[in-house]
């Protein structure tokens, strides 16, 4: 039967119904999208000597990734096996003893590729710092996620000099991308899963996915609803994805990378059942009951060539990207924390 209000109190009753449903909804959404700090606008300063290197370094593994190896799957597994190889000399030259975890999927082979700096008072903490090195198939897959992958060795190559507090840990993923995409067969649920039964302890894990594109034009910046209501239309910015159990994370790493960055970001920490939330190797981790967050240029709501041909080396912007890299490197130094006594 029909409810149609008889009088004033039900009038009344009605009102406040849809007031609190409304409060309910407005604290809800500032809880997920409230950021410490502000976002950085304005014009950029040059790049600095630093920075200029990390961009040459980027560029450089991009172009093998995705340039020279170019597709990289389980269906051209000669070439991830060539992708691997490439990421596990890098390492090795910047003077990492890499870790391989081997696992199978329909009888063939997976490469994870890890390596560590040792936590000195805290050890025992792990922040992880990973990108999956796989390309979906037909794409050469140089923003998606090459860039992930040269971030990833980027980071490791300026922190190995360095010692922390707590252990850093930089790891290489296979299987990140359709079909195995959420899935058991995914690189990081693989290592996920052996990390949670050997008892370690990932009190961070970074998932660097596809951050190489930008534009300043207005429009070029879209979002899965309702995030369209709260966030910029300018494709300039990085931004920093959590779901609700990592929202501590997110807010540390943005707050972080503000402080030390003048760069445009923007933070989130939704539920992780919303649209896009999920989309990375941090998925893997949730599973495991470990904080993750992804930090994503968004990929397709603002890049064109996502998952097609033409996601190739000339599309990213290198200088934008290492301002990202360099500011990302500085969120893992306070993640790892001071060497304490």
């Amino acid at each position: 039967m029909r409810f149609v209000p008889q009088g004033y109190k039900d009038w009344i009753r009605i009102l406040l119904t849809w007031g609190v449903l409304l409060v309910i909804t407005v604290c809800g959404v500032v809880y997920m999208i409230r950021m410490p700090g502000q976002s950085y606008s304005g014009s950029f300063l040059p790049l600095t000597e630093e920075e200029n290197e990390v961009r040459n370094y980027l560029q450089t593994h991009v172009k093998k990734l995705a340039g020279e190896i170019g597709e990289r799957n389980f269906w051209h597994l000669e070439a991830l096996g060539i992708a691997a190889d490439y990421i596990e000399t890098v390492f090795r030259k910047i003077g990492y003893s890499v870790g391989i975890q081997e696992y199978s999927v329909q009888m063939k082979k997976m490469k994870n590729l890890e390596v560590e700096i040792a936590g000195v008072s805290r050890p025992a903490e792990i922040v992880l710092v990973g990108a999956h090195y796989d390309s979906v198939v037909g794409s050469p897959g140089a923003n998606d996620n090459a860039t992930g992958a040269a971030a990833v060795l980027e980071i490791a190559r300026m922190l190995s000099q360095q010692r922390f507090s707590r252990t850093v840990r930089f790891v290489a993923f296979a299987n990140e991308e359709p079909p195995f995409f959420l899935t058991k067969d995914m690189g990081s649920r693989s290592y996920a899963s052996r990390s949670r039964e050997r008892g370690e302890n990932i009190v961070a894990m970074i998932s660097i996915e596809t951050i190489g594109y930008y534009s300043d034009e207005a429009g070029s910046q879209h979002y899965p609803f309702p995030l369209s209501f709260f966030y910029p239309n300018t494709a300039n910015f990085i931004g920093f994805v959590g779901n609700i159990s990592s929202r501590n994370l997110v807010y540390r790493s943005i707050a972080s990378f503000r402080q030390h960055t003048s760069f445009p970001s923007e933070g989130v920490a939704a539920p992780g059942w919303m649209t896009g939330i999920g989309w990375s190797d941090q998925w893997s981790f949730w599973r495991e009951g470990f904080p993750g967050i992804m930090i994503t240029d968004t990929a397709l709501f603002r890049y064109d060539p996502y998952h097609t041909r033409n996601d190739t080396p000339d599309k990213v912007d290198y200088e934008r990207t290492a301002r990202v890299v360099s500011g990302l490197a500085r969120v893992v130094v306070d993640l790892a924390g001071p060497v304490t006594p």
